[in-house]
């Protein structure tokens, strides 16, 4: 049902350099690429994020309780999406682990702010 993401930022140069290191851990690429905005995908057809500067050239703001959740293939890979985050200058929000039901992930904010979860369900 979803076609796609968008969080704001307010620069985005270093928003494109830290969701391109962040996405090289998950294959993800640039599937577009605009004066005012990026976006990524595994593959076409898939949900897309994008980080765009906002239309009516206001600044970007965090919306309380907005939230984007990749999800990924494995533990290891919530555990390295985590990791690089916090390495490129994003702040944690809660380190990875169990969160019931098979579920097993991590939450941090980007540069900009924005919160982001990473998780893999267990079968």
């Amino acid at each position: 049902m979803i076609s796609h993401t968008s969080i704001g930022t307010n620069d985005l140069p270093r928003a494109a350099a830290f969701y391109d290191a962040l996405f090289a851990l998950i294959d993800g690429k640039r599937f577009f690429e605009l004066e005012r905005g990026i976006g990524w995908g595994v593959k076409p057809g898939q949900p897309m994020f994008s980080v765009l500067k906002p239309f009516d050239g206001q600044p970007a703001t965090v919306g309380n309780g907005n939230m984007v959740a990749l999800t990924v293939a494995s533990q290891a890979l919530v555990d390295a999406l985590h990791a690089k985050a916090l390495a490129l200058g994003g702040t944690d929000e809660d380190a990875p682990g169990l969160r019931g039901g098979g579920y097993y992930g991590c939450y941090f904010r980007d540069l900009d702010g924005s919160k982001i979860a990473a998780f893999y369900r267990q079968s």
